[in-house]
């Protein structure tokens, strides 16, 4: 018996080893060739590392970004093989524009769960997202406190917290539930703002008895300047996924 669990432990250190050191690799380096192909501002550049089902949705979406932000800069990150096989990657993007007489600075994060075969995404699964967008002479410093994935059913906080003191500032805001077509098509939406009290946006909402996604979009109007949030959230069944 004890022969055969050297035996065991040889195959794993001997063979599957490797293969994962193998796919950590190619992994960092689909990220590597992903963030190139993000940076050159070019939707063609991402043909070789999407299957056909991705690419056309992403292209499509990428460009439509491209005209709102076209220097941005994106910074992809492979992080831990997941237990299912899937490989987790971290995309940050920031960039800056000018509009009607001011500057808005863009702060997104997007963390994927994926599969990756022969340096091709085939599948992807979106764990967390979130953007703000910060307009004015400078940005508001300011703290999301929206949870990634809630269970179905339950109550929870959606809060905007502004990191600095107000003093006698008043700041309204406006939190709005986003359909599935405004998410995919960038829709923006109308928001009604009220004056908000104790330095930010504080609610608290309902989770969906199904399983599915939340995606919310706030503002905040700031003597500074005017803030949006954007975040998905995961709604789930089963506690083990909150930690996904």
């Amino acid at each position: 018996m004890r022969f055969h669990l050297r035996a065991a432990a040889a195959v794993v250190s001997g063979v599957l080893l490797p293969l994962v050191v193998s796919s950590a690799r190619a992994a960092d380096r689909f990220s590597a060739r992903l963030q190139d192909a993000l940076n050159a501002g070019e939707a063609e550049a991402l043909e070789s590392l999407l299957s056909p089902e991705l690419l056309e949705p992403f292209q499509s979406r990428y460009g439509r970004f491209l005209e709102e932000f076209p220097d941005a800069s994106w910074t992809v990150r492979p992080l831990a093989n997941r237990r299912d096989g899937r490989r987790s990657l971290e995309l940050v993007v920031r960039g800056e524009r000018e509009g009607d007489g001011l500057r808005y600075r863009l702060d997104a994060s997007q963390r994927l769960a994926v599969r990756i075969e022969a340096g091709r995404m085939l599948e992807q699964e979106v764990l967390s997202e979130q953007s703000l967008l910060h307009s004015g002479a400078a940005a508001v410093p300011v703290t999301l406190a929206i949870p990634d994935a809630v269970l179905t059913g339950s109550r929870y906080d959606v809060d905007v917290i502004v990191d600095q003191p107000l003093g006698k500032a008043v700041v309204a805001g406006g939190l709005l539930s986003l359909t599935a077509e405004q998410v995919d098509q960038q829709i923006r939406p109308d928001l009604s703002l009220e004056p908000m009290g104790g330095g930010g946006l504080f609610k608290t909402v309902q989770a969906p008895q199904r399983p599915g996604l939340q995606n919310w979009a706030a503002m905040l109007v700031h003597p500074q300047g005017v803030i949006t949030v954007t975040k998905r959230v995961r709604v789930v069944s089963d506690r083990n996924e909150l930690s996904r």
